[in-house]
């Protein structure tokens, strides 16, 4: 059986990857999870929605200590994050409802192949920057944008940064500032979604200290070390580069892919 000590562990990693790239917690908890639930009881036939969820509902907590951090250093971009948020709620909402009717197999490629297009998209390090683009985003195209995002990450489990953090970069957003938004982004687009998961019937039997397709003892304990990371991550966002890293995380990912790839 699976040790409980995994899932402080694991929010160690997810908090200070969030609050660093703004990426890569949320997938760095789905792929982990999947690979470990079965051995805390957790059906074989909803593994991966479960660890979607329970991934979602940590974020939640990771989130918002990032945000605040991020917030606290006056690197928010709050007009942004008006127009993003709408459309995100609604598309996590209803992925959330989509993955759960569709619950199979199928979802661990796509994890898998949503973690093998990050790290491709970490290694290429693009999009790049669009200088002439504006500093503040705006308009009812973001907001469509958001829903895109919003859905995408409630099918695999993630907070958006992946997709918001590049596509405000290439608008000509300050790569810290993008993190900074995405993190604000993340804590709605979790929240709704795990919502929505905790809310929905599940026909099988769950482990103790469950809500829907929620397993509680995960989700709280990566949530647990994580908002006492994300901080720490934050910090170093706004101290140091970080294209190492971001390598070393992209390796990591593919790994995570072929692992993920296994196991399916």
């Amino acid at each position: 059986m699976a040790a409980w000590w995994i899932y402080p562990v694991l929010g160690i990693a997810a908090g200070l990857l969030s609050g660093l790239l703004g990426i890569g917690g949320g997938l760095l908890l789905v792929g982990a999870l999947i690979l470990i639930m079965p051995a805390q009881g957790v059906p074989e036939a909803i593994v991966v929605p479960v660890a979607l969820a329970s991934s979602l509902a940590s974020i939640v907590l990771t989130g918002l200590s990032s945000a605040y951090a991020h917030h606290r250093r006056d690197a928010v971009l709050w007009s942004t994050v008006l127009w993003l948020v709408p459309g995100m709620l609604l598309g996590a909402v209803v992925a959330g409802f989509g993955v759960v009717q569709w619950a199979g197999p199928e979802l661990s490629w796509i994890v898998a192949g949503y973690c093998v297009l990050v790290a491709m998209q970490l290694f290429a390090d693009w999009p790049g920057p669009r200088p002439a683009g504006p500093k503040t985003p705006a308009g009812w195209l973001w907001s469509l944008a958001g829903v895109v995002i919003g859905a995408v990450s409630a099918v695999v489990g993630i907070g958006g940064g992946s997709m918001t953090v590049p596509a405000l970069i290439w608008r000509g957003v300050p790569a810290v500032k993008a993190v900074a938004t995405s993190a604000v982004c993340g804590v709605f687009i979790a929240l709704a979604a795990a919502l929505t998961y905790s809310q929905l019937q599940n026909p099988h039997p769950m482990p103790e200290y469950s809500v829907g397709y929620i397993y509680l003892p995960a989700a709280l304990g990566v949530a647990l070390t994580s908002v006492l990371f994300a901080p720490i991550g934050a910090r170093w966002a706004h101290q140091l580069p970080a294209p190492v890293l971001k390598r070393l995380f992209a390796v990591f990912l593919l790994l995570m892919a072929l692992s993920l790839a296994w196991k399916s």
